[in-house]
This record gives C-alpha cells, sequence and structure tokens, in this order.
C-alpha cells in the first residue's frame, strides 16, 4: 500500500489550494507564497479581479509548478500582445519563447479550443443571420489573432442554422488565396443553401480592401449561377469585426 502522503499528492489539483510539496518544504521558493497570495486573492475577489498577467500566471503554475513562472507570463503577453494573443497562438510559435515547451503550449492552447467552442455553442442551431452579435464573437474568437491570413465560409442551411464552419484556405500575412467555384463546390456537398464569407486582417485593421470587395463579388457570382445565396462577407481583425453588407459593399 502506498503512504497516505503520495495518494494525497497525487489527487487532483485544486487552483485555490497550495500543493502538498509546497506546504513541505521548510524552505520554500520565494513564489511559493506569492503563488499562495494569487489563489487567496482570486478566491476573495474573483478571477475577474487578477489583472492579465497574474490570471496567465495562475494558469502556468499548474502546468509548471516548481518555477517563478511571473517572468513568463509577462513575457507571453509582450510577445503576442494580449491575453487573447497568448491564448490564440499556434503551438509553432509559443514554443519560441523560452521556457515555453510543447507540453505546455498544448496546455495553453486549451483555453483558446474551449473559448472556440464556447462561441460556436452560441450560433450552432440557431439562425445565424439574426444573431449577428453571437455570429461576430465566434468569429472574432476564431480569427482575431490569427497571424496569417485564414479565408473560411460558414455554410448555413435553408433556415440560416449553421451547417459547417471550414477554412478553405490559409495564405500569408497579407493574403489568402480564393477559389470561387471550390467555394461553390463545397456548399453543393454540404446541401446548404446560403454563405457567409469569412477572413482575417492579420493588421488587426477589419477595414475591407479593393480586393475584398471583388472577391466578395466573384464568389457571390459563382454561387447565384447555383441558386445559392451569400449573406454576408465578415472582415475580423484584433479592432472588431467589419461586414461588407452593413457597410454597402455588397
Amino acid at each position: 500500500m502506498r503512504p497516505a502522503a503520495s495518494v494525497a499528492e497525487s489527487a487532483p489539483p485544486d487552483l485555490f489550494r497550495t500543493s502538498a510539496p509546497e506546504r513541505a518544504s521548510t524552505a520554500s521558493p520565494h513564489y511559493v507564497g506569492h503563488r499562495q497570495r494569487l489563489r487567496d486573492r482570486a478566491r476573495g475577489g474573483g478571477l475577474g479581479a487578477l489583472p492579465d498577467y497574474e490570471l496567465l500566471e495562475l494558469y502556468l503554475a499548474r502546468s509548471i509548478p516548481r518555477r517563478d513562472v511571473k517572468p513568463l507570463a509577462k513575457a507571453l503577453i509582450a510577445r503576442f500582445g494580449s491575453l487573447a494573443g497568448v491564448w490564440a497562438a499556434p503551438v509553432e510559435q509559443l514554443v519560441t519563447v523560452p521556457g515555453v515547451g510543447e507540453a505546455v503550449a498544448l496546455d495553453l492552447k486549451l483555453v483558446h479550443e474551449a473559448a472556440r467552442r464556447f462561441a460556436r455553442d452560441k450560433v450552432e442551431k440557431r439562425t445565424v443571420i439574426s444573431s449577428s452579435s453571437a455570429l461576430f464573437a465566434y468569429v472574432r474568437v476564431a480569427l482575431a489573432h490569427e497571424p496569417r491570413e485564414q479565408f473560411r465560409v460558414i455554410f448555413l442551411d435553408r433556415k440560416n442554422q449553421l451547417i459547417a464552419d471550414e477554412v478553405m484556405n490559409r495564405g500569408t500575412v497579407d493574403h489568402a488565396p480564393v477559389y470561387p467555384r471550390e467555394v461553390a463546390r463545397r456548399a453543393l456537398e454540404l446541401a446548404a443553401s446560403a454563405l457567409i464569407l469569412v477572413h482575417n486582417h492579420p493588421s488587426g485593421d477589419p477595414t475591407p480592401s479593393s480586393a475584398d470587395v471583388e472577391m466578395t463579388r466573384k464568389v457571390a457570382e459563382a454561387a447565384r449561377a447555383l441558386g445559392l445565396s451569400v449573406h454576408d462577407h465578415l472582415v475580423v481583425g484584433r479592432d472588431g469585426v467589419a461586414s461588407l453588407k452593413a457597410l454597402g459593399l455588397m
């Protein structure tokens, strides 16, 4: 039978509880007390009371329990611009930050994927075009912090409910190729009736370009020939979401 102390140490971690190794040490590193103070503040005022870098620090402490992670939390936010930028950064970029291995990078990506699925749940099985706020929130979570341009299509049924959201192409920091016939072909495969085009501007500014307007026109023409509708084209940036339809550009 294993000693009782070992059984206790193998129990799932509690966000607000000091771990057994931290309690047992008679010469605890300085960050142990700081970490406990963070937990106490989060317990008392809620996680919302913590600034971004401390929230990230508390999260990183679960992945890296035996190291001071405050400098790493600050380095990650400095590197990716914001807490949301850290969550959304791809694994291959996260691991370029000293102190972030693949396991830690995957732990960080879990947060972004959970947020994306939560936002998707707000638009799934709902009339998408009548819930623009939920749709905008979803595309922002999915694309606002992508480092390269990505072209996606949201495929809708006759009730304007979500059938699928698919990445049709990925590109460079300022261009993702779009093939209107491929978009129309995929819509037919999914038995879609309507489309919403979505792409991001890694620069952060969602203002549509003349190329965006021209691409929208070409996709709409290809779709119209097959009896499909293009409801909108959303351009996503860190500064917000622009709707070409709302702007009178389609």
